[in-house]
Parts: structure tokens; C-alpha cells; sequence
């Protein structure tokens, strides 16, 4: 496969010296690589992926630009054309390490290039994302103390369990480690006593039977690579998992399927 990208870039600059440097820029609306995908297709090419984040209403606002030394699941820092922010519930930024949703400090008067001004004859959800100056994108993240920010989910994905905020998205990745994992999804399933408790559904790779000691497996997999709290209490293995035409899950589809479930 290297061979195959050093032939690519050859055709397309002429250049093969400079090409173990060079690299992809990543991007789209809270799609990041896990740290185990980046060193796998870095191993596979020899190249780097450089992360970012945008939206549809938004240009690329977080970047790995070429100049910066990636870190790999990491969408990188604010691109210099939008005043980026980490905001809590009422939109006080957050500190370092600490979990926020990405905001823009701006209003939807203000003509910034790559920023949307509202939603086409939809005032009301123009509204529920433009308040108190803010342009709210509803993706939760945490920025690192070198400046790095790290996708967490969706706000609505986020599981609160026994009153603690957890991240689908580091679940998948620790997940995503372990090589009887193919792909995963992971959600919260309402719960009684703890509001709503961690599952992760599993497609397996080729040679892994699903069964019982595979699931806790997988459970204490999880515990060690993030923290005990964080772990699936639900395992459950699909041969395949809902998707959109662009190949992203559907995790309300396997909220709505458990919710009917629980239902019955």
C-alpha cells in the first residue's frame, strides 16, 4: 500500500523524497479517527493524518494544520478565523480538561466567511442555537493543556450515569483497540437507579465467536484503558450496525431499539 500512495503523490508533485511527510487532512462534522485507526493506517502508508472539525453551517473551525505535529484522535486547535469557545450549560468557559460544548462568541449578524446566519425559514431553531452571543454547535469536547481539543459526542449522546458525564466516543476507542472489536457503537440505556447505564454494540471481527467471556472481556478491557465507571454494563453483538448513506451510526436508532425493548 505504500508503494501504491509514493506512485500517487509522485504523479501528482513529482516528489517522492518528502513523501513519508506527507499528509491528509481529516475532516467533518464530529467524525474523529481513534488512536488505534490513526496508528494502523499510519503503520499501512506511512503517512500521518492531520485531524480537523467543521459542520455544515460551519467552515473548519478546529485544525491540524500541516505546520503541526498531529496527535492522533485529536481534532486539533482553533483555526485563527472564529472565536472559538468551550462553554458549560450557561456558556462560561470551561478550564482545561474539563468536558464543553464548542461554541463561536459571535451573533448571527456578524459576517464572519464560513459561518452560517441562521437556518432558512426556520427562525425557532435559528434560536436554539444563537443565544447570549453564542453560536452553539452541540458537540462536546475538551481541550488539553497544550491547546488541543478532543471530540466527546454529541451533547444528546452523552451518557450520564450515576452522575457522571461519559463520552461514547473514548469508550469506542478503547473498544476499538481490542482486535476482536471490528466496530462499535456505544449508548446509554435508561436505567432506575442510575439513570442510565453504558452499552456497547459490538460487530466482531472475522475469527472472534461472541459469547459471555468475550463480553466481559471486552468490559475489562474498558476499565483498564479508561476508568471502571466508564465501562459497557451492556455488550451486545450485531453483524452489522445502522447507518447513513455517508457510512455514519445511527446511535438513535439503537436508543429508539432498546427503548422499545424496554418497553415491552
Amino acid at each position: 500500500m505504500q508503494e501504491k500512495f509514493r506512485g500517487e503523490i509522485t504523479r501528482r508533485w513529482g516528489d517522492t523524497e518528502s513523501y513519508q511527510e506527507f499528509a491528509f487532512l481529516f475532516g467533518g462534522k464530529a467524525r474523529t479517527v481513534q488512536g488505534e485507526q490513526w496508528k494502523q493506517f499510519l503503520a499501512k502508508t506511512g503517512l500521518k493524518l492531520h485531524e480537523c472539525y467543521g459542520q455544515t453551517e460551519l467552515a473548519v473551525a478546529l485544525i491540524t494544520s500541516c505546520y503541526m505535529e498531529p496527535n492522533p484522535g485529536s481534532m486539533g486547535r482553533p483555526s485563527p478565523a472564529f472565536p472559538i469557545a468551550l462553554v458549560d450549560e450557561d456558556g462560561s468557559d470551561v478550564e482545561a480538561g474539563e468536558q464543553g460544548e464548542i461554541a463561536i462568541r459571535v451573533v448571527p449578524k456578524d459576517r464572519i466567511a464560513g459561518k452560517f446566519i441562521g437556518y432558512y425559514r426556520e427562525p425557532e431553531r435559528t434560536a436554539e442555537v444563537w443565544s447570549d452571543g453564542l453560536y452553539r454547535t452541540g458537540d462536546m469536547a475538551w481541550r488539553d493543556e497544550d491547546g488541543y481539543y478532543w471530540f466527546i459526542g454529541r451533547a444528546d449522546d452523552v451518557i450520564k450515569s450515576s452522575g457522571y458525564r461519559i463520552g461514547p466516543f473514548e469508550v469506542e476507542s478503547a473498544l476499538m483497540e481490542h482486535p476482536a472489536v471490528l466496530e462499535c457503537a456505544v449508548t446509554g440505556v435508561p436505567d432506575p437507579d442510575r439513570g442510565a447505564v453504558v452499552k456497547a454494540t459490538v460487530v466482531l471481527a472475522r475469527g472472534f465467536e461472541k459469547g459471555a467471556s468475550l463480553a466481559k472481556e471486552l468490559q475489562d478491557h474498558v476499565k483498564r484503558v479508561t476508568a471502571p465507571y466508564k465501562y459497557p454494563r451492556i455488550v451486545e453483538f450485531v453483524e452489522e450496525l445502522p447507518k447513513t448513506i455517508s457510512g455514519k451510526i445511527q446511535r438513535v436508532k439503537i436508543r429508539a431499539t432498546d427503548g422499545a425493548e424496554k418497553s415491552k
